[in-house]
């Protein structure tokens, strides 16, 4: 099925619009002309009504062809991929080629911002998204900073090393709320020592604790996309739900965006799994006073579950080094930064034989000296 291609064009000149994370506006490249999301929304809203109208009618077009005809047009030539899609881009009429789930991208001709609007459609528009508020430049400082103090870190990587992508992506997440009822038990226990005679005498009280309560959670985070390593999306948590806004594919141009490929349902598991550890933690913190204390029994209950839909802003950085590959991540909002690094070997052994090679001098001192 034929799906509607979008890029904001300038009102004032046609130039390509593209979303300014330092602004939070859209600005025109040519004409320098600055629109706000709520400005391009209102503006477009007639042209996308016009599209939407002109999809229909082909769509109905292509369903009254004779049989015959639809066959030769669907499968002549090469196959298409199941997953991947064909558009044409509304600016210099090129075919875009790209995963049936991105929502958002660029036309590899002519550079400019495409949003692939039918993927919002049937059930796959978001609730919210956070705009960037950090750009590209950023993102490559904070690979660079990332680097320093790692005293393993090989220093070819660093002076030779250089990033073959960066990729500002809206990454789809999932945003649960509830109530978790908690129930847990603990075995606990309490000593004291006293000396009688010749004997030391130490007595161990054992105690059951129980602990029950209710805590709220309101936008778990779990991310849709199955591209993305969910330890990343994890460890680059969190992020501001102040600034979350009514999703508009206004603050879409410029940047990539995939819709959700695991859904709320196939994530749910991630977030129940969130909530009980988080309540776990909550209730056990209240044990202290005991030398120690264990879990006997534990008992969750999630309540009033509701789900949100959302983009969230982040910078993917790749870069390959000695035949490898190396992901980093970034939070799109606060700039915190996450990624794989490789190990000197020459490095670790050398402070690992310096460091045994202390210890063993100062031994030999000690021996010495007695």
């Amino acid at each position: 099925m034929p799906t509607q291609v979008t890029n904001y064009q300038c009102p004032s000149c046609g130039g390509p619009l593209r979303f300014s994370s330092e602004k939070q506006t859209l600005l025109c490249e040519y004409c320098g002309s600055e629109f706000t999301a709520k400005q391009v929304e209102e503006f477009y809203a007639a042209k996308d009504a016009a599209a939407a109208q002109a999809l229909s009618e082909l769509e109905q077009q292509l369903e009254t062809r004779p049989e015959e005809i639809r066959t030769e047009w669907e499968y002549s030539g090469t196959e298409w991929s199941e997953n991947m899609r064909a558009y044409s881009c509304p600016s210099c009429g090129a075919q875009i080629i790209c995963d049936e789930n991105t929502a958002a991208t660029s036309c590899p001709y002519c550079g400019n911002p495409s949003i692939v609007a039918g993927n919002f459609s049937g059930g796959f528009r978001p609730d919210y998204c956070i705009p960037f508020k950090l750009d590209k430049d950023a993102a490559v400082r904070a690979l660079k900073n990332y680097y320093r103090g790692k005293a393993f870190l090989p220093r070819a990587f660093t002076d030779n090393n250089h990033i073959e992508e960066i990729k500002g992506v809206y990454v789809p997440f999932w945003l649960y709320d509830g109530d978790m009822d908690a129930d847990v038990s603990y075995y606990a226990t309490r000593s004291r020592s006293w000396t009688e005679g010749d004997y030391r005498v130490t007595r161990t009280d054992h105690y059951k604790l129980v602990r029950n309560g209710n805590v709220t959670y309101q936008r778990i985070p779990v991310d849709g996309s199955s591209k993305m390593p969910d330890e990343h999306m994890d460890a680059i948590e969190p992020f501001d739900y102040s600034e979350l806004k009514p999703f508009s594919t206004a603050y879409m141009p410029g940047y990539l965006a995939d819709k959700y490929d695991v859904d709320a349902g196939q994530s749910r598991p991630r977030a129940v799994g969130r909530a009980e550890r988080s309540s776990l933690a909550a209730m056990t913190a209240t044990t202290g006073g005991y030398e120690s204390v264990s879990v006997a029994s534990s008992r969750f209950r999630l309540n009033n579950g509701k789900v949100k839909y959302a983009f969230l802003p982040v910078w993917v950085l790749s870069t390959r080094w000695n035949g490898e590959n190396y992901l980093f991540t970034m939070n799109g909002q606060t700039g915190k930064l996450v990624g794989n690094l490789p190990v000197s070997k020459s490095k670790f052994f050398g402070t690992f034989i310096g460091i045994a090679a202390a210890i063993f001098a100062v031994g030999y001192a000690v021996l010495t000296f007695m």
